[in-house]
């Protein structure tokens, strides 16, 4: 699965990453972060990201966050414990 980690800014583009490398972020962490995607990823991918998580015994919670006025001003944040 390629899921695609926030743009720096509104014309960059997203940069990808794949599971291994999002467990490493949360290892990283003490087995904590709270990381940043895309707008772009599909929700099915995401929400099989925290299946991924729960199925590893750790808590995931998702949720959209909107930072301007236009419909596709969003990303989405995700807290992994």
């Amino acid at each position: 699965m390629e899921l695609k980690l926030v743009r720096e800014s509104a014309e960059g583009k997203p940069k990808k990453t794949d599971i291994k490398k999002v467990e490493a972020i949360v290892e990283k962490g003490n087995g904590t972060a709270i990381i940043y995607f895309d707008r772009d990823n599909s929700h099915k991918d995401l929400i099989a990201l925290g299946e991924h998580f729960e199925n590893s015994e750790k808590s995931f919670y998702m949720r959209e966050v909107r930072y301007g006025l236009n419909d596709n001003d969003y990303m989405y944040e995700v807290h992994v414990l």
